[in-house]
């Protein structure tokens, strides 16, 4: 969501905004414009330029809270709505099935002729990861104070039984699980037609790095990119 810009009942420091339906007009006319983009260099500079033109998406990999089909089908949403939300038109045309159904009228449409102007309109991917999160099956939902962050039903933790999804790095929020890089190379490799993957994020933080020496000595880092480059070969064999 724009900076400033967001629903009261969310901050009242926010001067105007809604949180229930400008994030989805800004991800459509951001898809829009990408493809309009990508479509004006195949015409124009690609003949002699033979460059191509990919997108960069952000996503962890969401692991069902618990083998309950309505825990497994709310990670599914989890996707959906984190990454499917870009991936799914730029592969397909449309957004996924789920976010039709439970953002319904909200959630803008393509019409025919966008829909041929994204699909297809990127060369490579762009893959950021960083952690991954348990997701389970949130029924409840407020239906007065609507939210995009909310509209996937799905309850996000990365704790499940008192244990943590792995260790935690300098980013409250972030924990090291390498399995959910394979995995989410994996899913994009059967969900989203095999395409060209560029891993162009993948890092650690950690607190407390106060002097050279501490930051040279680093273990930590080196066991992080040796846990997901060894992912990343799992996924590819």
């Amino acid at each position: 969501m724009a900076p400033g810009r967001c629903s009261s009942w969310m901050n009242n420091e926010c001067p105007a905004g809604n949180s229930a339906i400008e994030p989805y007009i800004a991800g459509h006319f951001m898809i829009l414009c990408h493809a309009q983009t990508v479509k004006l260099y195949r015409e124009k500079y690609k003949p002699y330029q033979k460059g191509q033109i990919g997108i960069v998406l952000v996503s962890p990999w969401f692991v069902p809270y618990s083998k309950r089909q309505a825990d497994v089908k709310a990670a599914q949403r989890a996707l959906d709505f984190m990454y499917g939300w870009f991936l799914n038109p730029l592969t397909y045309g449309d957004y996924p099935k789920s976010m039709h159904a439970l953002v319904g009228k909200r959630l803008p449409n393509f019409t025919h002729e966008e829909a041929e102007l994204v699909k297809g309109s990127y060369d490579f991917l762009g893959l950021n990861y960083y952690t991954s999160f348990y997701a389970a099956n949130l029924p409840a939902v407020n239906t007065v104070n609507i939210s995009m962050l909310t509209d996937s039903k799905t309850n996000l933790s990365s704790e499940r039984n008192g244990k943590f999804i792995g260790d935690q790095t300098g980013y409250s929020m972030f924990y090291v699980y390498p399995r959910g890089l394979k995995d989410l190379l994996i899913y994009t490799k059967q969900k989203y037609k095999n395409p060209t993957i560029y891993i162009t994020e993948c890092g650690i933080s950690y607190a407390n790095i106060t002097t050279i020496k501490q930051g040279t000595n680093d273990p930590q880092r080196v066991d992080f990119y040796r846990g997901h480059l060894l992912a990343v070969k799992q996924a590819i064999t």
